[in-house]
């Protein structure tokens, strides 16, 4: 990775994070189009800068993440988040193999902008606005659609909106949710990504390390620009949802999955798992 490598793909987290059309699906076909070799810390990166965009949510809405009043707001999003978090670890090493495939994230693309297209009319009767209205067993129905997003390309974001929706949350309260949601999730797929990084690098030649000073660089820079930018967003999508549907989120979708489709034909882009293009090392199994 380079310098402006590393700006590029924080500035594409930051924007596509909350934004239902998949920030992993994006830096996915933007770290092909870049020709961004797929090494070992190329994928961390591509995990931890979503730590950033996430931090932002924090403080926008810091009021409701620090109130230690509202036990019922934490609980919700422990139940919420419980099984992503247990499929995440059952399922790990096949959800890094489809963090891979570009054809993969055409697919899911397409089909997740087919559903956004009518999303509005399948769920109309929403009326659950704040938290303090929302059931557990409902915040645990959004956790199991949040499973779904496992599949890059899919959108983390879009999965829980839609699955809020399905549950009778607003519009609003739904995306508002999915960010609240969003916090514990990506804050332990990046401490076990990271936790997994370290463990590989205590078994591997020195000049091998994925924690290098340049790359720990790289991390800082791309999570403060993801977070300068992941703000701006999401004062943008929640304005955005106030007076329209998420319909032109599935357009953007369905031609965005068009756009990889035809890279894929023309062979800019590989339509299954990129090659890594380092030397593999050979190392004892980790415990």
């Amino acid at each position: 990775m380079t310098w402006i490598d590393t700006i590029i793909l924080s500035i594409v987290e930051g924007i596509t994070e909350f934004l239902p059309i998949s920030s992993t699906g994006h830096m996915i076909i933007a770290s092909s189009i870049l020709g961004i070799k797929e090494d070992e810390f190329t994928k961390l990166f591509e995990i931890c800068v979503q730590l950033g965009a996430i931090l932002s949510v924090v403080v926008l809405y810091w009021k409701k993440f620090f109130d230690f009043s509202r036990i019922q707001f934490y609980l919700k999003l422990i139940i919420a988040v419980a099984p992503a978090l247990i499929f995440g670890l059952l399922f790990s090493k096949k959800i890094d193999q489809f963090l891979e495939s570009p054809f993969t994230v055409a697919m899911a693309l397409l089909v997740g902008g087919v559903v956004l297209l009518f999303v509005d009319k399948m769920f109309k009767r929403t009326h659950i606005d704040h938290e303090h209205n929302l059931p557990f067993f409902k915040a645990l129905g959004i956790g199991f659609w949040q499973v779904i997003a496992m599949i890059p390309g899919t959108s983390r974001s879009a999965a829980t909106i839609v699955g809020g929706m399905q549950q009778g949350l607003t519009r609003r309260f739904a995306a508002e949710f999915s960010f609240f949601l969003a916090v514990p999730t990506m804050m332990a797929a990046t401490g076990y990504k990271l936790l997994q990084a370290y463990k590989l690098d205590k078994v591997r030649p020195a000049e091998l390390s994925v924690f290098t000073k340049q790359n720990m660089m790289f991390l800082l820079a791309g999570n403060v620009i993801a977070f300068v930018v992941a703000l701006i967003a999401i004062k943008t999508f929640i304005h955005f949802l106030q007076k329209n549907s998420l319909r032109a989120f599935g357009v953007y979708r369905i031609l965005a999955a068009g756009a990889i489709f035809f890279m894929i034909y023309q062979g800019v882009i590989t339509s299954g798992p990129k090659e890594t293009r380092t030397e593999e090392v050979k190392t004892a199994p980790v415990q």
